[in-house]
């Protein structure tokens, strides 16, 4: 049974797709697993259950709450700390980053509240190129990163600054979906910019898995 408290993302079709990939991704023994951005800590409690050492990360009070009480809820041990993407592990070094960010274009700045689970910058870009430049130096040789985020953000723009960080990446899971509430509600805005067509009813998901091969 999975809480979500207010205010905190509750798992969705990109959070599927995510948990998807994971369950994919061979662990070494005892691995070392950040979920940056952890929300309900749905991630974080299935790599623990796989046995890794997790590390969830979370901006959000209340996400950082949802989550240890949902690893506890799981009886699975997740270390969850609060702050700024990469900064609580400043220094450490892991074998798996799962990041599900936000990346929602927006005609407006992120402001506080749920829509900072979602909102990110008139492109979309604005959590999404500041893991691109983080995740480099968290990951282990041999570390592999699991990001998703939609194809109106740009996935060019992920795997152009990934592989330009000296990661290999690629995209390994799309999916199309119907639009959600947030998107429909900005979608003349969207078809303006030209991220959707007129009378765009879907976008896709992609899921990038990104390795550091040195």
């Amino acid at each position: 049974m999975l809480i979500a408290l207010p205010g905190v993302y509750a798992p969705q079709e990109d959070t599927a797709l995510l948990a998807g990939a994971l369950r994919r991704e061979a662990l070494p023994p005892r691995a070392r697993v950040l979920d940056m951005g952890t929300g309900t800590g749905v991630l974080a409690v299935a790599a623990a259950r796989r046995g890794a050492r997790v590390t969830a990360v979370d901006i959000s009070r209340p996400a950082v709450w949802t989550a240890r009480l949902n690893a506890l809820l799981a009886r699975t041990r997740v270390r969850v700390l609060r702050g700024d993407l990469a900064g609580p592990v400043e220094g450490s070094t892991f074998d798996l980053v799962v990041a599900n960010p936000p990346y929602v274009p927006s005609p407006r700045p992120p402001g506080r509240g749920a829509a900072r689970a979602w909102d990110a910058g008139h492109d979309g870009r604005l959590v999404l190129d500041r893991i691109c430049g983080e995740v480099p130096r968290l990951l282990r040789p041999g570390g592999v990163l699991l990001l998703v985020h939609s194809a109106l953000s740009g996935e060019r723009s992920t795997l152009a600054r990934l592989r330009s960080a000296g990661l290999t990446a690629e995209v390994t899971v799309r999916r199309r979906v119907a639009l959600g509430p947030v998107l429909r509600s900005r979608r003349s805005w969207l078809c303006g910019r030209g991220l959707l067509p007129p009378g765009g009813q879907n976008e896709e998901l992609v899921v990038i898995r990104a390795e550091r091969t040195q």
